[in-house]
């Protein structure tokens, strides 16, 4: 399948939110993950600043790393009250049996009578998670739950 310079789009599922999210590399594949999933709980084109945070993440597995990684933004966002609205993965790294991150997310505090919610998310899901290489690069299905 080409991805044909999508980032990411949107699956239908029943009760929570599905989407597959694309990438030439592994790490640019995180980062249309993570803008995927911030366009499910706002507009982050409507997000601007500089507030950045940096993400250092270890996992026994890609999968794991790529809801860990998805599931520390969406931490930053609920207690941090930061909307980020862009996302810059360095280096995802194997090694010694475990999977690494590396990552930067710029956003901006947010209020909401200046960014409303479009969707809450309560969680990110290990419910029919996939990463797999393709002739493209790199292809990821994630569901979170609503």
């Amino acid at each position: 399948m080409s991805f044909q310079g999508k980032q990411y789009e949107y699956l239908d599922h029943t009760a929570d939110i599905k989407f597959q999210a694309y990438g030439k590399t592994k790490e640019e594949v995180f980062e249309n993950a993570a803008l995927a999933m911030f366009n499910v709980i706002i507009d982050t084109e409507k997000v601007s600043g500089n507030t950045s945070r940096e993400i250092f993440l270890k996992s026994p597995d890609l999968e794991s790393l790529l809801v860990d990684w998805l599931s520390e933004l969406l931490y930053l966002f609920e207690v941090d009250e930061i909307a980020f609205r862009e996302f810059r993965v360095e280096k995802i790294k194997e090694e010694k049996d475990e999977y690494s991150i590396t990552a930067q997310a710029l956003g901006k505090k947010y209020d909401l009578e200046s960014l409303p919610f479009e969707t809450e998310i309560k969680a990110v899901t290990y419910n029919q998670l996939e990463i797999t290489k393709t002739a493209d690069g790199w292809k990821a299905q994630i569901v979170v739950d609503i």
